[in-house]
């Protein structure tokens, strides 16, 4: 069995920073579940284009106020607390952030705990 706490990931080297996010990566590939878990902030005012080439995600908004673009059709969505996306296709896409939001983030593959996004959005393929 595996326990760890949101707040003790916090002050190590789970916690991975860029300009626009932190995301605390609370399960690794290392954990061999077959996917990583991650509680990410996104900070308000921020613009991230993301496209996971590499990775199929899940997120579910537990706080805050975004909106995600669909760039292959430009559709958009509002994002609040309760609400889900699930990114399937691969999709590219832009989160523009209204007010700072907190998302709990399934990836498959998981992630090493490392990644941040590459010059075009994804996060690279960690092959053994």
């Amino acid at each position: 069995m595996i326990v760890r706490t949101l707040e003790e990931a916090e002050k190590t080297d789970r916690k991975v920073q860029s300009k626009t996010w932190d995301s605390v990566r609370l399960l690794l590939k290392d954990d061999n579940m077959g996917f990583s878990f991650h509680i990410t902030t996104l900070y308000a005012g921020t613009v991230t284009r993301m496209h996971y080439k590499n990775h199929l995600e899940s997120v579910y908004c537990m706080e805050g106020e975004a909106e995600i673009e669909t760039l292959a059709d430009g559709k958009k969505y509002q994002i609040k607390p309760g609400t889900i996306y699930i990114l399937d296709q691969h999709d590219e896409h832009i989160l523009r952030v209204h007010k700072e939001v907190k998302m709990a983030c399934v990836f498959n593959p998981p992630v090493t705990g490392q990644e941040v996004h590459d010059e075009s959005g994804a996060y690279p393929l960690v092959v053994d």
